[in-house]
């Protein structure tokens, strides 16, 4: 009976699971942030155009015949356009703005959620890295597999930092009085709510280009990947004919 092949050893396992499952996993993850961040784009120009339209419109002082009439001073066509965001007489704030921040905050939840579960696979991953060092034959691959978890690291903080950005901005539209009646009364006076709604687009719009960024980030590690992994399948078929991977140990200091 001839002997069993050598078998791979766990390390190498591990790093070839890595790269076929969290491969794919980060490829959905290089585009579903770019499509959030084209919602979020469409989110802050709605709030721009009712900002812009605010700042310079005369209150209405007309009475509605209907209260389901579109309010001439209050309506921006674009923003019905973009978001449906529709201001009627007899009505309060648009449902579309209260999904709106509805939605935001549950954005804010997801990227919380996500940034600190990459942030601790990422810690760990750091950690564990550290046992391929001892592997010759990785020697010219190692920066690829660490560029992979500062990628995705700097990924973690950024959905963090989403999180704490849209979370603020559905508080800020939350100190918007959107009633058609208060909404005139300010217009009439010192125009704050137009100042808040170009503020809370910006910061939508700030986490939208994060969004873009995070996205860049771990599509840059598409190629890193296949080179590791790569490297790792000739080392595991090298160990499956009898050549056991060489490892070398920490140079001790003279």
């Amino acid at each position: 009976m001839s002997p069993d092949p050598p078998s791979a050893p766990p390390l190498l396992e591990a790093i070839l699971n890595l790269s076929r499952f969290h491969k794919e996993h980060e490829r959905f993850y290089s585009s579903s942030p770019l499509e959030t961040a084209i919602r979020l784009q469409r989110h802050a120009r709605t709030l721009q155009a009712l900002a812009d339209r605010w700042a310079e419109v005369a209150p209405s002082t007309r009475t509605a015949m209907n209260p389901y009439e579109g309010a001439e001073d209050l309506n921006s066509e674009a923003a019905i356009a973009l978001d449906g965001a529709l201001f009627m007489e007899g009505e309060g704030r648009p449902a579309e703005i209260t999904a709106m921040i509805a939605e935001l905050r549950t954005d804010a939840q997801g990227f919380a959620a996500g940034g600190e579960w990459l942030g601790n696979a990422m810690e760990s991953s750091w950690k564990v890295a550290a046992a391929t060092l001892e592997i010759d034959e990785l020697a010219d691959v190692l920066g690829e597999r660490h560029r992979i978890i500062t990628n995705d690291w700097l990924a973690a903080h950024m959905q963090s930092v989403m999180s704490h950005m849209l979370l603020r901005a559905a508080e800020m539209l939350e100190h918007v009085d959107f009633t058609p009646a208060a909404l005139r009364a300010d217009l009439a006076g010192a125009r704050i709510s137009p100042r808040r709604l170009h503020s809370t687009a910006e910061v939508v719009s700030r986490a939208a280009d994060l969004c873009c960024e995070s996205s860049r980030l771990v599509h840059d590690n598409e190629r890193r990947w296949r080179v590791f992994r790569e490297r790792a399948d000739r080392i595991v078929q090298a160990t499956a004919e009898g050549s056991a991977p060489t490892r070398s140990s920490p140079a001790r200091p003279e």
